[in-house]
């Protein structure tokens, strides 16, 4: 596999680096996903759905916040990469996170995984 670093942008709050994984992307958010920094995880998604990568992994570990705003940004990118016959798997959310994707019901549209590896693996078969 290649785990190679893409790209990653930076404000003083969000930390966002992606990875290649063969035909998958790792986008992993680091800090505050907020109205403030939404734009910073958005644009390295719709990057790798425009570039035929439709599996994304989030790895969403160092992830400490996660306002409406960047709850939307996940959702516009699962849809359109469940549209491209993908999907966006969420890995490894911090309680704090979790519990806004619980409270809005988020969380029964996404593949949630423990580990970045099981989303990877997940993502070769028909899921």
């Amino acid at each position: 596999m290649d785990h190679g670093t893409v790209g990653s942008a930076q404000s003083g709050r969000l930390l966002v680096e992606v990875r290649e994984e063969g035909a998958s992307a790792v986008v992993i958010p680091a800090g505050e996903l907020d109205h403030h920094t939404a734009e910073l995880l958005r644009e390295p998604l719709e990057r790798n759905l425009a570039k035929g990568r439709t599996r994304i992994v989030v790895d969403c570990s160092q992830l400490e916040f996660c306002d409406s705003t960047g709850l939307n940004v996940l959702l516009g990118a699962r849809l359109k990469a469940e549209e491209a016959g993908g999907g966006i798997h969420l890995v490894a959310m911090r309680p704090a996170v979790a519990r806004v994707f619980e409270i809005t019901g988020a969380d029964t549209v996404f593949s949630v995984h423990d580990t970045v590896e099981g989303a990877l693996a997940e993502g070769t078969g028909t899921g």
